[in-house]
Protein backbone atom coordinates (compact mmCIF):
# COMPACT_ATOMS: atom_id res chain seq x y z
CA UNK A 1 0.00 0.00 0.00
CA UNK A 2 1.45 3.31 -1.33
CA UNK A 3 1.70 6.43 1.41
CA UNK A 4 -0.68 8.70 -0.31
CA UNK A 5 -3.08 5.69 0.02
CA UNK A 6 -2.35 4.87 3.69
CA UNK A 7 -2.95 8.20 4.60
CA UNK A 8 -5.95 8.89 2.96
CA UNK A 9 -7.25 5.16 4.75
CA UNK A 10 -6.19 6.75 8.28
CA UNK A 11 -8.02 9.92 7.80
CA UNK A 12 -11.27 8.48 6.65
CA UNK A 13 -13.72 7.05 8.49
CA UNK A 14 -15.30 3.80 9.98
CA UNK A 15 -18.30 2.28 11.55
CA UNK A 16 -17.76 0.14 14.72
CA UNK A 17 -20.58 -2.02 14.82
CA UNK A 18 -20.80 -3.79 17.74
CA UNK A 19 -24.53 -5.43 19.89
CA UNK A 20 -25.28 -5.31 23.42
CA UNK A 21 -28.14 -6.80 25.87
CA UNK A 22 -29.78 -3.55 26.12
CA UNK A 23 -30.67 -0.04 24.42
CA UNK A 24 -29.19 1.19 27.94
CA UNK A 25 -26.15 -0.45 27.69
CA UNK A 26 -25.25 1.12 24.52
CA UNK A 27 -26.51 4.11 25.65
CA UNK A 28 -23.92 3.87 28.03
CA UNK A 29 -20.62 2.30 26.05
CA UNK A 30 -22.28 5.71 23.11
CA UNK A 31 -22.17 8.68 25.57
CA UNK A 32 -18.34 7.85 27.23
CA UNK A 33 -17.06 7.25 23.42
CA UNK A 34 -18.63 10.37 22.42
CA UNK A 35 -17.62 12.71 25.84
CA UNK A 36 -14.22 11.40 25.24
CA UNK A 37 -13.76 12.56 21.71
CA UNK A 38 -13.53 8.55 20.01
CA UNK A 39 -16.78 9.16 18.32
CA UNK A 40 -18.33 11.93 16.24
CA UNK A 41 -21.90 9.84 16.55
CA UNK A 42 -23.40 6.43 17.77
CA UNK A 43 -26.20 4.86 16.57
CA UNK A 44 -28.48 2.44 18.42
CA UNK A 45 -30.63 0.33 17.14
CA UNK A 46 -32.93 -2.03 19.73
CA UNK A 47 -35.72 -4.37 19.03
CA UNK A 48 -33.16 -6.61 17.38
CA UNK A 49 -33.58 -10.43 17.86
CA UNK A 50 -30.03 -12.22 18.15
CA UNK A 51 -29.61 -16.55 17.82
CA UNK A 52 -26.28 -17.76 18.34
CA UNK A 53 -24.49 -20.79 19.49
CA UNK A 54 -23.06 -20.26 22.91
CA UNK A 55 -20.64 -22.23 25.11
CA UNK A 56 -22.64 -25.45 23.68
CA UNK A 57 -26.39 -23.86 23.49
CA UNK A 58 -28.02 -22.02 20.94
CA UNK A 59 -29.05 -18.83 22.55
CA UNK A 60 -31.70 -16.15 21.34
CA UNK A 61 -31.28 -12.96 22.74
CA UNK A 62 -32.91 -9.20 22.27
CA UNK A 63 -30.13 -7.13 21.67
CA UNK A 64 -29.40 -3.09 20.65
CA UNK A 65 -27.01 -2.49 17.21
CA UNK A 66 -24.62 0.41 18.10
CA UNK A 67 -22.85 2.06 14.97
CA UNK A 68 -20.16 3.91 16.08
CA UNK A 69 -18.99 6.38 13.44
CA UNK A 70 -15.11 7.24 14.38
CA UNK A 71 -11.86 8.07 12.23
CA UNK A 72 -10.16 5.01 10.85
CA UNK A 73 -6.84 6.20 12.85
CA UNK A 74 -8.85 5.64 16.27
CA UNK A 75 -10.13 2.12 15.51
CA UNK A 76 -7.51 0.70 17.95
CA UNK A 77 -8.41 3.14 20.62
CA UNK A 78 -11.88 3.09 20.24
CA UNK A 79 -11.88 -0.42 20.07
CA UNK A 80 -10.19 -1.13 23.51
CA UNK A 81 -12.46 1.55 25.43
CA UNK A 82 -15.35 -0.43 23.91
CA UNK A 83 -14.21 -3.51 25.60
CA UNK A 84 -13.54 -1.98 28.67
CA UNK A 85 -16.85 -0.41 28.52
CA UNK A 86 -18.78 -3.46 26.91
CA UNK A 87 -21.04 -5.98 29.26
CA UNK A 88 -20.53 -9.27 27.41
CA UNK A 89 -17.73 -11.62 27.72
CA UNK A 90 -16.83 -11.49 24.14
CA UNK A 91 -18.22 -8.50 22.56
CA UNK A 92 -18.41 -7.98 18.81
CA UNK A 93 -16.62 -5.52 17.17
CA UNK A 94 -16.71 -5.49 13.79
CA UNK A 95 -15.16 -2.76 11.48
CA UNK A 96 -17.31 -1.45 8.65
CA UNK A 97 -15.49 0.62 6.08
CA UNK A 98 -17.32 4.05 4.99
CA UNK A 99 -16.05 4.79 1.59
CA UNK A 100 -17.10 8.34 1.24
CA UNK A 101 -20.00 10.46 1.99
CA UNK A 102 -21.36 13.84 2.61
CA UNK A 103 -18.34 16.43 2.80
CA UNK A 104 -19.77 18.81 5.30
CA UNK A 105 -20.91 16.24 7.71
CA UNK A 106 -17.49 13.93 7.35
CA UNK A 107 -16.35 17.50 8.21
CA UNK A 108 -18.22 17.82 11.13
CA UNK A 109 -17.37 14.35 12.23
CA UNK A 110 -13.77 14.88 11.74
CA UNK A 111 -13.71 17.76 14.38
CA UNK A 112 -15.68 15.79 16.44
CA UNK A 113 -13.30 13.24 16.88
CA UNK A 114 -9.74 13.19 18.79
CA UNK A 115 -7.22 13.64 15.15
Amino acid sequence: MGADTQAKDEDGFIFLYSTFGSVADAERAAEALVKERLAACVNIHGQMRSVYEWKGAVEKEDEAAAFIKTRAALKGRVMARLRELHPYEVPAMLVLPIEGGNADYLEWARAQTVG
